[in-house]
């Protein structure tokens, strides 16, 4: 595997990272929830690269997964001005912006799921291996969708970005069926350039 690759994603995610924590448009409690994943995911990616590297491929996608949520974190979802634009495009009533996230939170682990079942499980590719990477991921939707709820219990008024509701009442299921639809995505799509990478991997 080509070490400069995800050196490479680091070195722009770090740097995108850095980028979208200057003057926040919301308050720096948004950032830090909107931006969690990243701080928590990025150093365990580091300290196990060595040991346990991943596909190219898997790297790649979480660093684009981490922009999202960085680009998210810097506006906030609901004033992304993709959002708006594709509001424009699309005749859209609201910024949808947060739905690319959560579509996002589904096709990245479904990938990641993927790959830790192939190499540290007996499992086989097949249908319990797509099972598995569909439901793992809207499993961690479902919870995080419960983690903005408490969120908004504790502190409603500095957390109402972070849930980007924006008046819409069926966000939450909304949110959960586009991470359905990022991981089916992901299997339908790149199953097969995974199986190649994971077997370059192999000794």
């Amino acid at each position: 595997m080509t070490k400069r690759i995800p050196l490479g994603w680091l070195v722009i995610t770090l740097l995108v990272w850095v980028w979208s924590a200057i003057s926040p448009r919301d308050t720096y409690l948004t950032w830090v929830l909107e931006t969690i994943p990243v701080m928590i995911v990025l150093p365990i990616l580091v300290f196990t690269h060595r040991r346990f590297p991943l596909t190219n491929l898997v790297y790649g996608l979480i660093a684009v997964h981490a922009m999202v949520l960085m680009l998210g974190g810097h506006y906030s979802y609901a004033k992304v001005p993709l959002g708006f634009w594709m509001e424009d495009w699309f005749g859209w009533t609201r910024n949808n912006y947060d739905k690319i996230g959560h579509l996002f939170q589904g096709f990245v682990p479904a990938l990641c799921v993927r790959e830790l079942l192939l190499r540290t499980s007996p499992l086989k590719p097949g249908k319990w291996v797509v099972f598995l990477s569909i439901s793992v991921p809207l499993a961690f939707s479902a919870v995080y969708e419960i983690l903005e709820w408490v969120a908004s219990l504790s502190n409603p008024s500095d957390t109402e970005a972070f849930l980007g509701t924006q008046g819409y009442i069926w966000d939450t299921q909304t949110d959960m069926f586009s991470c359905l639809v990022g991981s089916i995505l992901a299997m339908l799509l790149l199953t097969k350039l995974h199986d190649r990478q994971l077997r370059k991997l192999r000794p």
